[in-house]
């Protein structure tokens, strides 16, 4: 944390996430899963040394990132300090219901990450949705901002990803209007539901993950 402070040239971080529920070489970082049975460091420690970051005044909040409601379920039940935030997938294709609400009865924040879907990656280009095209057109709106509207009222904070300036303004006007019920209602209607980060990279025989479904604790979500 004090290497991050300087590199940034800040004295506090407003909120610090534990980025996945997965445990690598600190110095080392790679997309794999590290071997073994069991996590090391386990969660708990993990999450109880961000406690301590909040207490020595380096952090103001502290959360998580990709985490089932079963593995929040679980940090639950020793926090002192509840997550301020769960960052996750979140868009038409992926509404994750049942996650978000879990996230709300327990004080937790859910910001949705791909707003947009994936794409180029995992055939999940939320943008060439004939339901979301329809409805960019008849508002006269960009399907991003559509998309990124839908998100925030269906109760997240968003972050779309984009280098491009224009876009980034364009993403940005998206207060001071509201989808209509019905199309809202459309998007929230989608069948097609498939995550497209699915992560199998942390899963192994060898690992504590042995399948995505282990990482995702079969959060098959709507």
């Amino acid at each position: 944390i004090h290497n991050t402070l300087r590199d940034l040239g800040v004295s506090y971080l407003d909120l610090y996430l534990i980025h996945w529920p997965v445990a690598s070489d600190a110095e080392d970082f790679v997309l794999s899963c590290t071997p073994g049975e069991t996590l090391q460091p386990p969660i708990r420690e993990t999450w109880e040394a961000m406690e301590e970051l909040v207490q020595q005044g380096l952090v103001k909040s502290i959360g998580v990132s990709n985490f089932s409601a079963k593995k929040l379920g679980d940090l639950l039940t020793y926090a002192k300090i509840v997550p301020a935030v769960n960052q996750v997938e979140v868009n038409p294709h992926w509404r994750q219901d049942n996650l978000i609400q879990f996230c709300r009865s327990n004080g937790v924040h859910v910001t949705a990450y791909s707003p947009l879907g994936s794409p180029g990656y995992m055939d999940s280009n939320l943008l060439q949705d004939p339901i979301v095209k329809e409805i960019s057109e008849r508002l006269c709106r960009s399907p991003a901002q559509c998309l990124i509207r839908w998100a925030i009222q269906h109760g997240t904070s968003v972050i779309p990803k984009s280098t491009n300036p224009d876009r980034i303004k364009s993403n940005l006007d998206v207060l001071s209007w509201e989808l209509p019920a019905k199309d809202y209602q459309a998007l929230c209607s989608v069948e097609k539901q498939h995550r497209s980060f699915v992560a199998d990279f942390f899963t192994g025989p060898n690992c504590p993950y042995k399948s995505a479904k282990d990482l995702w604790d079969d959060d098959d979500d709507v």
